[in-house]
């Protein structure tokens, strides 16, 4: 079997059975559409949260869990 053979044989199968190539061809586009729509929003939220926290500026006050010196007696109750 050569490849114009194997691509015969296939053009005779897709035009054979019209309805189950469009939903396949349907589904396989409904599935590349998805996928892009997914990505495109996953980076659009990526991008806006980045921003969002670059906006806030550089004088923040970063807490740390965990407890040192005076305040850790404090918070032990003493």
């Amino acid at each position: 079997m050569n490849w114009w053979e194997t691509v015969r044989t296939a053009i005779e199968a897709l035009s054979s059975r019209r309805l189950r190539s469009a939903l396949t061809m349907l589904g396989i586009l409904i599935g590349i559409t998805a996928v892009m729509l997914s990505v495109g929003l996953g980076e659009g939220a990526r991008v806006s949260i980045t921003n969002q926290i670059n906006s806030l500026g550089a004088n923040l006050l970063t807490v740390s869990p965990g407890a040192t010196g005076r305040s850790a007696a404090f918070a032990a109750g003493r």
